[in-house]
């Protein structure tokens, strides 16, 4: 789920966010435009070749028994930023939004009108009867009869930069989150493509979007229809209904399935605020249809889990990563970049010498809420910029100041019997995809053949670790040398993360075989909560 990877247009006027202005844009929010509120594809999609480009290092989480499809239950902590600020020359300190412009927590859903085609008019919520993966296409269980299914990413968003909306703070020294939910509208059996008003309208991968709220009633519709006039309603900022978040905060977040949709429920344990989202029809969430041939229309629709259990077998079929539970950081959205003029880097910056390929959707230091830097969001496809040097990154041994680490614990689930850890683990990232020929690298995804892990001009890449915090065990994101780490699991991404991964994809006539991945899987749960 991986935001500012196409065609933005600015426009007369300037939206109000916190002290500072950040500029209108017009146009359909699409995932082209948007993508790192998007969930990854395992394709470039779309007549355009629409393609997000997110580096996401993942921890997956795998029960076989009920509930562990359905519902999650994770405690973490909010990391904190130094007291340093960043500077224009990048020797000063690096924030969390130079590192990360959103995590999730992530979980696959139902959708009807999503991919991989458009013959099913149900889809049984929490039941492994969805999982579908044989290659046959005459088998019952052939992997293009997957009921349609959308991903559901929890997402948090630093404080201190530009704000939304195209920018990644919703404020100065808060952190934010929103739910959001992302479909296809493509048929992987037949190659037919949502209608072209659809497209103009939503992209080919809509995106049912929602701030979580106190109230828990979205502030604007999440419909990925709504009229796309800037602003966008629902992703513009209301301080006085969304849940604002302080850094160090404790929260415990709950995401289950109720009678009415899938349901978020944020405890901010240290502030004793809550906030929630339920992805219901009363609260105007709907699904695009899929009407290749007709006009563009959405229809009301909740959302609920796909799965029962959670495993190797519990995956979508088009994206990217091949999993149900997991945790993930957004990583690689942000370089510096000295002159900013429309959206466009005009310079170099700290660690280009001049503006290159990926030196895109820019933002100048008088955009920003707080830190007083220019930089660009694009996708960092030549893996220079902070989030791949230690330098930046927590338990590196960094002589700069460097945020915290991202300290979770392993979910717990619901099942009959009360709440259950998950019984393994599994390491994965998605570097194969990003390192492919259609972002300019040299990652064969048939054959595996140039594909590198860590990445290319990447001088470092974060690893998940464990420690303890307060007595529990707890993952932690970084290099191999926090305080306190008690398990590095080989101490750098090239042991972390394993070996390369072939997923099937449905097609035509049969499936096609992608190394999109990394994975590392493990037989037990090392950090149970």
């Amino acid at each position: 789920m991986k935001r500012l990877s196409g065609l933005l247009l600015i426009v007369s006027g300037m939206i109000t966010v916190g002290v500072f202005a950040t500029p209108a844009f017009a146009g359909a929010k699409t995932c082209s435009e948007n993508a790192y509120i998007c969930t990854e594809a395992s394709e470039s999609v779309g007549n355009a070749g629409e393609y997000t480009g997110h580096d996401e290092p993942s921890v997956l989480f795998y029960s076989n028994r009920a509930g562990a499809g359905n519902s999650n239950h994770y405690r973490f902590v909010l990391p904190k930023d130094p007291f340093q600020r960043p500077t224009q020359d990048g020797l000063g300190a690096t924030w969390n939004f130079q590192l990360h412009p959103a995590f999730w927590f992530g979980m696959d859903m139902c959708d009807t009108q999503s991919a991989p085609e458009f013959q099913h008019t149900t889809c049984t919520p929490s039941s492994d009867s969805n999982i579908f993966e044989s290659p046959d296409p005459n088998a019952p269980n052939y992997i293009g009869h997957h009921p349609g299914g959308a991903f559901m990413e929890m997402q948090f968003y630093p404080p201190g930069w530009a704000g939304w909306e195209a920018g990644v703070s919703c404020d100065a020294v808060h952190w934010c989150a929103a739910l959001n939910i992302d479909s296809l509208s493509e048929s992987q059996v037949d190659n037919t493509t949502q209608n072209s008003q659809c497209l103009n309208k939503a992209g080919i991968e809509p995106v049912s979007f929602a701030f979580i709220t106190k109230s828990g009633v979205p502030q604007a519709s999440p419909d990925p229809l709504t009229d796309f006039t800037s602003p966008f309603a629902a992703s513009t900022v209301d301080p006085s209904k969304d849940l604002f978040m302080g850094p160090g905060d404790t929260i415990v977040l709950d995401m289950h399935d109720t009678p009415a949709g899938f349901q978020v429920v944020i405890h901010d344990v240290t502030t004793g605020e809550t906030g929630s989202m339920t992805a219901s029809v009363a609260n105007g969430f709907r699904q695009v249809l899929y009407e290749p041939k007709g006009n563009c229309h959405s229809a009301p629709y909740a959302y609920h889990p796909m799965y029962a259990s959670s495993s190797e077998h519990t995956r979508l079929t088009w994206t990217a990563h091949g999993y149900n539970v997991a945790f993930s950081d957004e990583i690689g959205h942000f370089e510096y970049c000295d002159v900013v003029n429309n959206q466009k880097c005009h310079s170099g910056g700290a660690t280009d010498a001049s503006a290159d390929g990926d030196d895109n959707y820019c933002f100048a230091a008088s955009l920003s809420l707080l830190v007083q830097v220019s930089g660009c969001t694009d996708t960092d496809v030549d893996f220079d910029g902070p989030s791949y040097q230690p330098t930046a990154w927590p338990g590196t041994g960094s002589a700069r100041p460097v945020p915290d680490p991202i300290v979770f614990t392993s979910p717990l689930f619901d099942t009959s019997n009360g709440t259950s850890n998950y019984d393994r683990i599994a390491f994965e990232t998605d570097l194969p995809r990003i390192e492919a020929a259609d972002l300019g690298g040299s990652c064969d995804r048939s054959t595996g053949t140039g594909c590198t892990n860590p990445p290319p001009g990447a001088n470092f890449y974060p690893i998940y670790t464990t420690g303890t915090l307060g007595g529990q065990c707890v993952w932690q994101e970084g290099g191999a040398s926090l305080p306190g780490t008690t398990n590095t699991f080989g101490g750098n991404s090239t042991a972390e993360y394993g070996s390369l991964l072939s997923l099937a994809y449905p097609i035509p006539g049969g499936v096609v075989s992608r190394y999109n991945n990394y994975r590392n899987t493990l037989t037990t749960n090392p950090c149970r909560a």
